[in-house]
């Protein structure tokens, strides 16, 4: 299968996509979808979800408190959506402990087909076009697929730590050199 993986704004031209990826999760966490949990797949959902990219993408506005400016991004395959990827600009004491600067996710019907490697080399070509010298990236302890992924991609494990506070009972933090 020739993939030909995009990182794409957000945009109502794939709702369709979009909604049957985000319904595919089962109403759980979306990693980089930009989503609170169990957000409806609905278009209204759909239109905030774009007006709120925009927003935490420009840099000429002062993120809320709390926030920083990021990039939210669908990956596409060919026009379908596939996996997100959300890319903040930089790192608050909440995303130092658990965030990280990229998060993302593969929808599960997509997983295991090489989406999750090429996103994050996308997500590291954009940061390396912010300015950015290295990344973190953080994953659960118990999730294989994520860590090969990220470590595959030259992510150094700085610690393991426990993140019961915020939903990670073991929370990996990687760094990557770019």
């Amino acid at each position: 299968m020739a993939m030909t993986i995009a990182l794409t704004r957000p945009t109502l031209e794939l709702y369709e996509s979009w909604a049957a990826a985000v319904t595919e999760f089962g109403g759980v966490h979306v990693d980089g979808a930009g989503l609170a949990l169990g957000a409806s797949a609905d278009r209204e959902t759909c239109v905030a979800l774009i007006a709120k990219a925009e927003a935490q993408a420009d840099t000429t506005q002062t993120p809320p408190t709390g926030f920083v400016h990021n990039d939210l991004y669908w990956l596409a395959d060919d026009g379908e959506i596939v996996g997100f990827v959300s890319l903040r600009h930089e790192l608050n004491d909440f995303l130092r402990k658990v965030g990280g600067h990229i998060g993302y996710s593969v929808r599960p019907s997509r997983r295991r087909q090489g989406y999750a490697t090429a996103g994050l080399a996308l997500a590291l070509d954009r940061s390396r076009e912010l300015g950015l010298e290295r990344v973190m990236l953080t994953c659960d302890d118990d999730n294989p697929g994520s860590f090969r992924t990220i470590e595959g991609a030259g992510g150094v494990l700085e610690d393991v730590t426990d993140r019961s506070e915020h939903g990670h009972p073991l929370l990996r933090r990687y760094w990557i050199e770019l």
